[in-house]
């Protein structure tokens, strides 16, 4: 099924034209369109491929799709959210294709995936796919396609052998995963040949140009948006974040060389530009970019901002966005508690936050979000307390200005000094408590789902046994519920979901992801979960000698 949504697309780079014998591929987003779209990652792989004369390229979506080869010989995914698992395996079906690798045979494409769930932590979707590509695309793309020309013509075995000696291409196939129990623990991880490496590096891009829009559209969920990426990664290393230690190290766009051309070419389709990254604001020329942006010339152009660092939140940066019709800034603070800031590695002093809300006042916008947490390893019920007076506290110094807190629970994350750590069982209630308190005071609170976070942190920390399961889920219809029956049906073939969830794992424990190599060896992450551990006890001892 086509579509009139592709006709409505202004491209910013030129497709070449496919050889006869050009590799017929198909390009998946497990979402609609309108989201799939609107994802730089997608887009920058898509026009990679599209760029290639040896690759014929179409894309897919749950929704639409372009002309599709009949025998296509390679299926990739981007996976940009934990849960899409849903539509990957429908789409699989969609194109009768077995859901599971050992499956296929020579008459199936290659399926390989990428994105960052897939990066984080492929185990738990690992049996749905013959090659998922770890790390950043640039580098990465072209060779898993210059690997897959070499032996395109072999049988599929030796084929997934070949890719596998590509740094950064996990072939899941290889590895044979060995359990304490069929409910326990991994015992160990091996290739099930000497030729197989036994550790796979995530793949890091150094470049200092980094990723802009391929293609521009009005029906993609951010209409007409241009995005330019200015950062990569975040120099903060707050200890349960996965943006910043699966990412690093922190990369910054050349201002002359690749942040002010991409700019220009995007405004010759759009006067919409987003800039993106997880820490925008500590670009070291940002002050020389926001007055580039803010030329007269530009008066036209509507600027949206990702995420920025409370700290560097001046009225200048406010002034320039409200002139641009953007009415409202988003900063992470995470907690109103200067103790829990400080086991969790977030420099930042509720001066600061103060501080940047009054800027964002004075510089003309009216709405100030911030992100909080719930269930960080370490909170007391005084933390919390302290989150309420901080929020009061800025409604108090800025007055008028709409507020909002997101709050989210803490969720173990891979590759971080806290994937050590389960998630905190009284989270939900503490949710509960912020709104009680927050609601009155005309502060708008908006908490993500406990219990979704919950089947986040599944994901989050599963193995491969958990293939099993979320092929039940799916059949049980994907709800909270299915999670349940399905674990339930079950039970005695796969840990349970307390031991994914909620337990602290030991750190001697093998890890389902030990295998794969993220930016961080094990003991530096060990270290910094020591230093986070030693500032809970420094704070546990100063509670104590004041109750």
């Amino acid at each position: 099924m086509t579509s009139s949504v592709f006709t409505a697309e202004r491209l910013l780079f030129t497709p070449a034209t496919p050889n006869t014998d050009a590799i017929a591929t198909i390009f998946a987003f497990p979402n609609e369109y309108s989201v799939g779209i609107t994802s730089l990652g997608y887009q920058v792989v898509w026009a990679t491929l599209a760029m290639r004369s040896d690759v014929q390229v179409s894309r897919l979506f749950t929704d639409i799709h372009e002309p599709l080869p009949i025998n296509p010989e390679l299926l990739g995914f981007s996976m940009s959210w934990e849960l899409d698992y849903v539509n990957i395996l429908n789409l699989l079906e969609s194109l009768e294709i077995p859901i599971r690798a050992a499956l296929r045979d020579t008459n199936h494409p290659i399926v390989f995936g990428g994105g960052p769930v897939l990066t984080a932590n492929p185990e738990p979707f690992a049996d749905f796919f013959d090659v998922i590509l770890l790390g950043d695309g640039e580098n990465l793309l072209d060779n898993f396609i210059d690997a897959y020309q070499a032996v395109r013509n072999a049988d599929r075995q030796t084929q997934l052998n070949a890719l596998a000696q590509v740094p950064g291409i996990y072939v899941p196939s290889l590895y044979e995963v060995e359990y304490h129990d069929v409910d326990g623990a991994i015992k160990s991880f091996q290739p099930i040949s000497p030729e197989i490496p036994a550790v796979v590096q995530k793949q890091t891009y150094r470049g200092n140009t980094l990723s802009a829009s391929t293609v521009v559209t009005e029906k993609a969920a951010w209409e007409n948006i241009y995005m330019v990426e200015v950062v990569r990664s975040c120099p903060e290393m707050c200890r349960f974040c996965l943006a910043s230690y699966l990412t690093l190290p922190f990369r910054t766009a050349s201002l002359e060389g690749s942040l002010i051309p991409a700019i220009t070419r995007g405004l010759t389709v759009t006067n919409r530009i987003g800039l993106l990254g997880a820490s925008v604001t500590q670009h070291p020329e940002f002050e020389e970019l926001l007055n580039h942006i803010s030329q007269p010339k530009f008066d036209d152009v509507r600027l949206s901002i990702a995420s920025v660092r409370t700290n560097t939140v001046t009225v200048q940066l406010a002034q320039t966005l409200a002139k641009r019709d953007t009415k409202s800034l988003t900063i992470a603070v995470e907690s109103g508690s200067s103790r829990i800031r400080q086991i969790i590695n977030k420099k930042l002093d509720n001066d600061e936050i103060i501080q940047a809300a009054v800027n964002a006042k004075a510089g003309g916008l009216t709405n100030l979000k911030l992100y909080g947490m719930v269930g960080i390893p370490g909170e007391q019920p005084e933390d919390l307390d302290a989150t309420v007076a901080m929020m009061r506290d800025i409604k108090k110094a800025a007055p008028g200005l709409r507020l909002t807190l997101g709050c989210s629970t803490f969720v173990p994350k891979s590759h971080t000094p806290f994937q050590w750590l389960g998630v905190n069982r009284q989270a939900e209630k503490r949710l509960q408590f912020l709104q009680k308190q927050l609601k009155p005071q005309g502060i708008d609170f908006r908490p993500e789902s406990y219990n979704w976070s919950i089947i986040q942190a599944l994901l989050s920390r599963g193995d491969r046994r958990l293939s099993q399961l979320l092929e039940l889920t799916r059949n049980f219809g994907d709800s909270l519920g299915s999670y349940k029956r399905a674990f339930k049906e079950l039970k005695g073939k796969l840990p349970s979901l307390d031991f994914y969830v909620h337990t602290n794992w030991s750190t001697d424990q093998v890890l389902p992801w030990s295998h794969l190599q993220g930016p961080l060896p094990q003991s530096t992450l060990l270290k910094h979960l020591a230093d986070a551990t030693s500032q809970f006890n420094k704070s546990s001892e100063k509670l104590m000698a004041q109750c």
